[in-house]
Order: structure tokens, then C-alpha cells, then sequence
């Protein structure tokens, strides 16, 4: 079988990673990659917006099957496009990713069908967008309806801060079209928790938690980032939490799905808060998360290929998805500056040591091959990965693995996990 990655961060590698394990692949491709993937799979220098050229590409090499890791091809309709020329793909269609790609729609969603979130507003300027907010309790959430790579989402703790925020997403755009339209979310509190399903249309399959750490900054200070280091499982993902969620979250969004005529095949990735009055979904998304899918699928014992193919046909149902009865810390090492300005094209050594010991990964996220040296292209540049018999020992081997990269600039948060030693 040939399979085609579109994609090129942490997450596609992720997948490469164990797509490269089944027995049913035989060749791998990735648009575009980056350094780390290129060691396992043939890198294609498209786009992933670049549908027409993804298309071609496929029915050109025969590929077997496309899987889409990213959320802006999927949104915009990848999927569709190669479905129309009979290319099998592996993510929701354009009219099921706008579980992700707007806010609004979900939130609608979630209130129409009684799925448990918290209350919200929404807004299409910045007008009434203010009369609301000078009537507001603070602290509240400012979120840019549509994609903004994780950073569209802004906390406010006055009227001031709110104005501001509703200037930066509503009238400057500082995330583009996203911020047409805006929902404002009331503050709550609580551990926040990440679990990623499979889902073939009508069947969902959950796989094991994991917590990401979003802010740039040691103790959860500074700005939004795409995220900055994850573990998996989460202790306080409890079988209570679980079956609360079987109950009243997940199955009940894949059929509030197929009821509005958008039926989702794919991945859906539930971002749970875990308050005082039980479990809240705090957003969904369409697609593996980065760096979420760097701790879930090395735990993961099943062929990957095989679960997406029944997601793809329907047959979930007939998966017993599997995980290790372990855990798994990733720690991203990005570019000092990161999200604001970073430098790119520094060299980075190291890589040799991972290769000597097994359970420890080093998935790249922005990095770029150049005359047989790999250097850093983008502000998240490596995830460091490692498994262990528990959350504390897998913290502690991938924090020991962050020592063998070296690279200037290297920026850490040194705190992934931390909760787990204090919990």
C-alpha cells in the first residue's frame, strides 16, 4: 500500500512514525514534511493548501491512501476533492471539519443537542460585541471563531482587557478571517483534559487522555502557544470522568453530527474542562492534536492503518483499540522568541542517541534538511518523547533526552508534567 501524509509538523510525523510500523505500507509520502519524516517517508514539496497539485500527486502515484493531519486543508475541503476522483482518504469531509473550523457551529451544536459546555455569546461586530462585554463578569473569554493555529483564544480580566481583545480579533484581524465573527465564553475553571477518538460515522472509539501545556512560559505564564509539551494519561481522567463522557459527550456529538446532515468520519479531539459541576467540552477539533498525537500514538498497540480503514468503511465497531498500560511525556523544544519572533536555519545536533534507546522519540515539528544538516524552521522545532512505567518516570526520561539536542536558542518550558509529581 502507498500512503500520503499531508502535513509537515509534529503530529504528521507522529503518524509517519506509526504508519511506518504496519505490515500493509509499503511506501510513504509527505506533503511537504519536514527533516525528521524525510528519514521515513519521500517528501513532496506541495502545499497543503495546494489541493490541486495533492490530487494530481495522488492519482499520478497510485496512492492507495491520503491521510489529511492538518486542520486548514481539512476545513477547507481536502477530503472532498480527493473523494471526488476516488482517492480513500482519512478525515472529515468539508462539511463535518467545521466542528473545528468554526466556534460558533460548535457551540451551537453542543447547546442544541445538550452536550455539556459552558454558556457563550456570539458576535458579528464589535459594537454589540462591547455593549455586551461592559455588562460582563470578568474574568471572560474572547475567542476568534475560526482557525488561528491554537492562539485565537484570549482570557480577559476587565472591561479594558476585553476592549483591547475584541480590537485585536474584531477590527485589526489579527487572526484574519477568523475574527468575522467572535464568541465571547464565560471563564471556568478546572483541570483540562485532551481525549482523542476515532470515529467511523455512527461508532467512536476513545483513545487514552493526555493534557497539553498551552502557554509559553514556565507555571502557565505567558502567551498562547500551539502548545508546548503533553503527557498521557492524565490521572485525573477518571473512569467517573469516563463514563460521564461515554455518556452525555461523545457519542452524543457523533450522532448530533449525522442528525445535522454532517456526517464525521475521522479523528475528534475533545478538549474537556473538569469543573465543580462535572465535565464541560471546551472546543472540539477535526484532526489528531500536535502535540497530543506525540504521547497517544506510541502508547497505541493497534496498526494504525487498520483502525483508519474502518473508520473509512464503517467497520470501528469490529476494532478492540488498544493502549499500553503505561505513559508518555513529550517536551517541546522551540526557538527562544517563540510564538512572537524566532530565528530560523540554526544548525541542531544530537539525533544519534535516540537511535540508542528504545522508548524515546524525537518527533520534528520545524525542522529542514540543507546540504546533510538539519536545521530549525519554525518556533516549535522538536517534540521530545518518552515512555516510562509511569507519568513521573516518563517525565524524568524525557526531560533527560532534551539534554542530547543541541541547538542555540533552544527554548523549553521546564514544568510539562509537573501537576503529575503534585497531584
Amino acid at each position: 500500500m502507498k500512503v500520503l501524509i499531508v502535513g509537515g509538523g509534529g503530529r504528521e510525523h507522529a503518524i509517519a512514525n506509526s504508519v511506518a510500523k504496519s505490515d500493509k505500507v509499503d511506501k510513504i509520502y509527505c506533503a511537504p514534511g519536514n527533516a525528521g519524516i524525510g528519514q521515513i517517508a519521500t517528501l513532496v514539496p506541495i502545499g497543503p493548501m495546494e489541493f490541486e497539485k495533492i490530487v494530481d500527486f495522488a492519482k499520478t502515484e497510485k496512492i492507495d491512501l491520503v491521510i489529511v493531519g492538518m486542520d486548514d486543508p481539512l476545513v477547507g475541503g481536502l477530503v472532498d476533492e480527493l473523494e471526488k476522483e476516488g482517492i480513500r482518504t482519512f478525515g472529515p469531509r468539508k462539511n463535518a471539519a467545521i466542528i473545528e473550523g468554526s466556534k460558533a457551529f460548535a457551540k451551537d451544536l453542543m447547546k442544541k443537542y445538550n452536550i455539556p459546555t459552558c454558556g457563550y455569546e456570539k458576535f458579528t461586530d464589535a459594537t454589540s460585541a462591547l455593549e455586551f462585554l461592559k455588562t460582563s463578569k470578568y474574568p471572560t473569554v474572547l475567542k476568534a471563531d475560526g482557525l488561528a493555529l491554537g492562539k485565537g483564544v484570549l482570557i480577559c480580566n476587565s472591561f479594558e482587557e476585553a476592549k483591547a481583545g475584541v480590537e485585536e480579533i474584531m477590527v485589526d484581524k489579527k487572526f484574519g478571517a477568523s475574527g468575522n465573527t467572535m464568541v465571547v465564553e464565560e471563564f471556568i475553571t478546572g483541570r483540562e483534559v485532551s481525549v482523542l477518538s476515532f470515529v467511523d460515522g455512527k461508532t467512536i472509539k476513545t483513545m487514552t487522555s493526555a493534557q497539553d501545556h498551552k502557554r509559553a512560559g514556565d507555571g502557565d505564564t505567558g502567551l498562547n502557544t500551539g502548545g508546548m509539551g503533553t503527557f498521557s494519561p492524565s490521572p485525573f481522567y477518571t473512569k467517573e470522568v469516563e463514563d460521564f463522557c461515554n455518556k452525555y459527550v461523545y457519542q452524543a456529538t457523533v450522532d448530533a453530527m449525522k442528525s445535522e446532515g454532517r456526517e464525521f468520519k475521522g479523528i475528534i479531539f475533545f478538549g474537556l474542562m473538569l469543573t465543580a459541576d462535572g465535565p464541560k467540552v471546551l472546543e472540539y477539533n477535526a484532526r489528531f492534536g500536535d502535540p497530543e498525537a506525540q504521547v497517544v500514538l506510541p502508547r497505541m498497540k493497534n496498526d494504525l492503518i487498520e483502525v483508519i480503514e474502518a473508520c473509512i468503511d464503517g467497520n470501528l465497531d469490529k476494532i478492540d483499540l488498544q493502549f499500553e498500560d503505561n505513559a508518555a511525556v513529550c517536551v517541546v523544544l522551540a526557538s527562544k522568541g517563540y510564538p512572537v519572533k524566532y530565528e530560523k536555519g540554526i544548525p541542531i545536533t544530537g539525533f544519534e542517541e535516540f537511535d540508542k534507546h528504545e522508548g524515546y522519540y524525537c518527533f520534528h515539528a520545524g525542522t529542514v534538511e540543507r546540504d546533510g544538516q538539519i536545521l530549525t524552521n519554525g518556533g516549535r522545532v522538536l517534540g521530545i518523547t518518552a515512555k516510562g512505567d509511569t507519568l513521573k518516570e516518563a517525565r524524568a526520561n524525557a526531560y533527560k533526552a532534551t539534554e542530547w539536542i543541541h541547538f542555540e536558542n533552544k527554548y523549553m518550558r521546564n514544568d510539562i508534567g509537573k501537576a503529575i509529581e503534585e497531584a
